[in-house]
């Protein structure tokens, strides 16, 4: 039995949803979104709390069930209180300019690289090498986030390179001199 799909989900006082053909959608301040769950769940609204539960026990209803438990929790976030990652660059000449939902990274390469935000999502610049992404869909902000990770990811040695806001970066020791 999935314990997280068995945890009763509650909705906030401005957070509406509606379950139709196994489509679940939520409403809030920040926006709507919705997803398409499996035949092998069944979503239940009563009052202010949502619950999943399985229509025949399997271990692949099993797993559905805390799945579908866990992306309808991470929409209720999403539209009341929203998502964000703050990235951070951290060597010489490194930086972001934002400019619309466009980004230039400056990450030691001959060219910038220049990378279109996703429909959805805003991005802020607190200072010329910290950036904050914004949305109210947890898999496009985390998606996007890594993507620009993945530009210039931290390499071990100097310790340069794009990371999250807060990541440790494990440093090596270099070669020794003889």
């Amino acid at each position: 039995m999935s314990r997280i799909g068995e945890r009763k989900l509650s909705l906030p006082n401005n957070v509406t949803a509606t379950v139709e053909n196994n489509t679940f959608t939520v409403k809030g301040p920040k926006g709507e979104l919705s997803y398409k769950f499996s035949d092998l769940i069944e979503v239940l609204i009563e009052e202010n709390t949502v619950l999943t539960k399985q229509k025949k026990a399997s271990a692949k209803a099993n797993v559905m069930q805390g799945t579908t438990n866990s992306l309808i929790n991470n929409m209720i976030t999403g539209v009341s209180e929203g998502f964000s990652k703050s990235l951070e660059a951290v060597g010489v000449g490194y930086r972001f300019n934002v400019a619309g939902n466009k980004i230039t990274i400056s990450a030691g390469y001959s060219h910038p690289v220049i990378m279109e935000a996703p429909a959805g999502l805003t991005v802020t610049s607190e200072s010329n090498t910290e950036i904050t992404i914004h949305g109210i869909d947890k898999q496009k902000v985390t998606e996007f986030a890594a993507n620009v990770r993945k530009v210039r990811e931290p390499e071990p040695y100097k310790g340069k390179g794009i990371r999250y806001k807060g990541e440790y970066v494990r440093r090596k020791e270099g070669k020794k001199a003889a």
